[in-house]
């Protein structure tokens, strides 16, 4: 079993017509008021690994100027444009075929780059290709914005954290699990990102905010 704290977004509880996250329902919240704080007026925001589309769904309504642009697999892709069609809202952009570790995205460039509990469900060399992406896709002092559980000097920040990521490497990928936060900002230094904020959330998470610079 998954820590309850730190469901994955893709594993979905049938609610209604159309799945929901309760990891997301939980979270969606503080990070939207993140959001609020760091996003210009009038941004465009990649989303990497929009699972549900219930990010998507709630930023768009609570940050109506926001234009969001979701992403992820192929076979998940039906689900999030379904709650797109259902929620009516043009910021609400049709979803778009992503893999991380694809070299070319389907993208232009974009304001900002969000990603919530990707990072720790991935190995290093999709992080990497991942941070790859986002410095291609990012304009100048763009900001990536990653929520998610990560360790610090090389230690779990909590039990639950480490119970995650035994979970993760045991029944998802045994190449994935929680990343360090200073090896991840190393990875984003060589695309050119630099981590202007750390900010502690709920459950053990963080939101790690990197600008991009020349």
């Amino acid at each position: 079993m998954t820590p309850a704290d730190q469901l994955p977004e893709f594993q979905i509880l049938e609610h209604a017509d159309l799945p929901v996250s309760e990891a997301c329902l939980r979270n969606q919240q503080p990070i939207a008021d993140v959001l609020e704080s760091v996003l210009e007026p009038h941004s465009v925001v990649l989303e990497i690994g929009s699972g549900t589309g219930q990010h998507a769904e709630y930023v768009t309504a609570r940050l109506p100027d926001v234009t969001w642009q979701p992403s992820e697999l192929a076979e998940r892709i039906s689900v999030i444009n379904a709650r797109r069609l259902r929620s009516g809202r043009n910021n609400f952009l049709p979803p778009l075929v992503l893999d991380v570790a694809q070299d070319l995205w389907p993208v232009k460039q974009v304001d900002a780059v969000f990603a919530a509990n990707v990072a720790h469900f991935i190995s290093w060399p999709k992080l990497r290709s991942m941070m790859a992406g986002v410095g291609r896709v990012l304009r100048q002092t763009g900001v990536a914005i990653l929520y998610g559980p990560f360790n610090y000097d090389g230690a779990f920040t909590s039990d639950g954290n480490k119970a995650l990521d035994e979970w993760v490497k045991r029944d998802i990928d045994p190449a994935a699990g929680i990343k360090d936060m200073e090896q991840v900002v190393l990875a984003a230094r060589k695309e050119k990102l630099r981590l202007i904020k750390d900010i502690a959330m709920p459950a053990n998470n963080r939101i790690l905010i990197l600008k991009k610079y020349a």
